[in-house]
Protein backbone atom coordinates (compact mmCIF):
# COMPACT_ATOMS: atom_id res chain seq x y z
CA UNK A 1 0.00 0.00 0.00
CA UNK A 2 0.96 3.05 -0.86
CA UNK A 3 -0.01 6.86 0.47
CA UNK A 4 1.46 9.86 -1.23
CA UNK A 5 1.28 12.68 1.90
CA UNK A 6 1.04 16.67 1.56
CA UNK A 7 0.76 18.76 4.85
CA UNK A 8 -1.63 21.07 3.50
CA UNK A 9 -3.20 24.45 4.26
CA UNK A 10 -6.35 23.44 2.81
CA UNK A 11 -7.52 20.29 0.35
CA UNK A 12 -10.90 20.21 -1.39
CA UNK A 13 -12.42 17.23 -3.58
CA UNK A 14 -14.69 17.90 -6.91
CA UNK A 15 -16.49 15.58 -8.26
CA UNK A 16 -18.61 16.55 -11.47
CA UNK A 17 -19.04 20.26 -10.55
CA UNK A 18 -20.48 19.69 -6.59
CA UNK A 19 -17.55 19.81 -3.83
CA UNK A 20 -17.42 16.28 -1.94
CA UNK A 21 -14.85 16.89 0.67
CA UNK A 22 -12.93 19.49 2.12
CA UNK A 23 -10.31 20.03 4.79
CA UNK A 24 -8.29 23.02 6.69
CA UNK A 25 -5.14 22.54 7.30
CA UNK A 26 -4.13 18.93 7.55
CA UNK A 27 -3.52 16.06 5.03
CA UNK A 28 -3.85 15.07 1.88
CA UNK A 29 -3.43 11.52 1.43
CA UNK A 30 -3.68 9.94 -1.70
CA UNK A 31 -3.88 6.58 -0.98
CA UNK A 32 -2.94 3.47 -3.57
CA UNK A 33 -3.42 -0.27 -2.86
CA UNK A 34 -1.42 -3.66 -4.80
CA UNK A 35 -2.16 -6.81 -4.79
CA UNK A 36 -1.58 -8.54 -1.58
CA UNK A 37 -2.60 -5.22 0.11
CA UNK A 38 -5.32 -6.57 3.44
CA UNK A 39 -6.94 -5.57 6.31
CA UNK A 40 -3.50 -5.33 8.25
CA UNK A 41 -1.68 -3.45 5.80
CA UNK A 42 -4.77 -1.05 5.60
CA UNK A 43 -4.49 -0.40 9.68
CA UNK A 44 -0.67 -0.51 9.65
CA UNK A 45 -0.61 2.20 6.83
CA UNK A 46 -3.70 4.46 8.86
CA UNK A 47 -1.31 4.22 12.17
CA UNK A 48 1.68 5.46 10.55
CA UNK A 49 -0.01 8.44 8.84
CA UNK A 50 -1.27 9.18 12.09
CA UNK A 51 1.69 9.21 13.85
CA UNK A 52 3.57 11.16 10.90
CA UNK A 53 5.41 14.34 12.56
CA UNK A 54 5.05 16.79 9.96
CA UNK A 55 3.80 19.71 12.01
CA UNK A 56 5.56 22.70 13.73
CA UNK A 57 5.64 21.97 17.34
CA UNK A 58 5.61 25.09 19.71
CA UNK A 59 9.52 25.49 18.92
CA UNK A 60 8.99 25.82 15.13
CA UNK A 61 10.58 23.09 14.70
CA UNK A 62 9.09 19.54 12.41
CA UNK A 63 8.04 17.24 15.47
CA UNK A 64 4.53 17.42 15.91
CA UNK A 65 2.10 14.60 14.44
CA UNK A 66 -1.83 15.54 13.50
CA UNK A 67 -3.56 16.25 16.23
CA UNK A 68 -7.36 16.84 16.77
CA UNK A 69 -7.01 20.52 15.07
CA UNK A 70 -5.99 19.39 12.12
CA UNK A 71 -7.95 17.21 8.98
CA UNK A 72 -7.38 14.37 6.84
CA UNK A 73 -9.00 14.57 3.11
CA UNK A 74 -8.25 10.61 1.58
CA UNK A 75 -8.24 9.88 -2.31
CA UNK A 76 -8.04 6.77 -3.79
CA UNK A 77 -5.39 6.77 -6.06
CA UNK A 78 -4.25 3.70 -8.25
CA UNK A 79 -2.06 6.00 -10.48
CA UNK A 80 0.46 5.38 -7.51
CA UNK A 81 1.28 1.81 -8.41
CA UNK A 82 1.73 3.07 -12.54
CA UNK A 83 4.77 1.40 -13.85
CA UNK A 84 7.30 3.39 -16.80
CA UNK A 85 10.37 1.44 -16.34
CA UNK A 86 9.64 0.20 -19.69
CA UNK A 87 8.33 2.68 -22.49
CA UNK A 88 6.39 5.86 -22.11
CA UNK A 89 2.94 4.42 -20.94
CA UNK A 90 2.25 3.41 -17.77
CA UNK A 91 1.37 -0.11 -16.63
CA UNK A 92 -1.39 -0.54 -14.39
CA UNK A 93 -1.21 -4.53 -13.19
CA UNK A 94 0.47 -3.37 -10.04
CA UNK A 95 -2.46 -1.47 -8.70
CA UNK A 96 -5.14 -4.10 -7.01
CA UNK A 97 -8.52 -4.17 -8.62
CA UNK A 98 -11.17 -2.40 -7.26
CA UNK A 99 -13.22 -5.16 -5.75
CA UNK A 100 -9.93 -5.21 -3.25
CA UNK A 101 -8.82 -2.00 -3.12
CA UNK A 102 -12.45 0.19 -2.36
CA UNK A 103 -12.88 -1.85 1.02
CA UNK A 104 -9.13 -0.94 2.28
CA UNK A 105 -9.38 2.34 0.85
CA UNK A 106 -12.38 2.96 3.12
CA UNK A 107 -10.85 0.99 5.79
CA UNK A 108 -7.80 3.63 5.76
CA UNK A 109 -10.10 6.11 5.97
CA UNK A 110 -12.16 5.19 8.61
CA UNK A 111 -8.94 4.81 10.75
CA UNK A 112 -7.44 8.08 9.70
CA UNK A 113 -10.80 9.86 10.45
CA UNK A 114 -10.81 11.19 6.94
CA UNK A 115 -13.09 13.09 4.81
CA UNK A 116 -13.41 11.32 1.73
CA UNK A 117 -13.11 11.34 -2.13
CA UNK A 118 -15.32 9.40 -4.47
CA UNK A 119 -13.82 5.97 -4.83
CA UNK A 120 -12.88 5.41 -8.96
CA UNK A 121 -14.89 8.81 -9.56
CA UNK A 122 -12.81 11.44 -11.83
CA UNK A 123 -12.21 13.77 -9.20
CA UNK A 124 -10.75 17.39 -9.55
CA UNK A 125 -8.64 17.40 -6.47
CA UNK A 126 -7.31 21.52 -5.26
CA UNK A 127 -4.99 21.90 -2.51
CA UNK A 128 -2.71 24.43 -1.13
CA UNK A 129 0.44 22.35 -0.12
CA UNK A 130 1.99 24.03 3.32
CA UNK A 131 5.82 23.75 3.23
CA UNK A 132 5.72 22.11 0.74
CA UNK A 133 6.13 18.80 3.52
CA UNK A 134 5.13 16.03 0.83
CA UNK A 135 6.59 12.06 1.70
CA UNK A 136 5.30 8.61 0.21
CA UNK A 137 5.17 6.16 2.84
CA UNK A 138 4.89 2.63 1.89
CA UNK A 139 3.62 -0.40 4.11
CA UNK A 140 4.64 -3.90 2.12
CA UNK A 141 2.17 -6.56 2.00
CA UNK A 142 2.69 -8.91 4.75
CA UNK A 143 3.61 -12.71 4.03
CA UNK A 144 0.50 -14.60 4.14
CA UNK A 145 0.09 -18.89 4.44
CA UNK A 146 -0.73 -20.70 1.71
CA UNK A 147 -3.97 -21.46 3.95
CA UNK A 148 -4.99 -17.70 3.73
Amino acid sequence: MRALVQRVARASVTVAEARVAAIGPGLLVLLGVTHGDGEAEADRIAQKLLGLRLFPDAEGRMNAPLGPEREVLCVSQFTLYGDVRKGTRPSWTAAAPAELAEPLYERVCAGLGAQRGVFGADMRVELVNDGPVTLLVEVEPAIRSAAQ
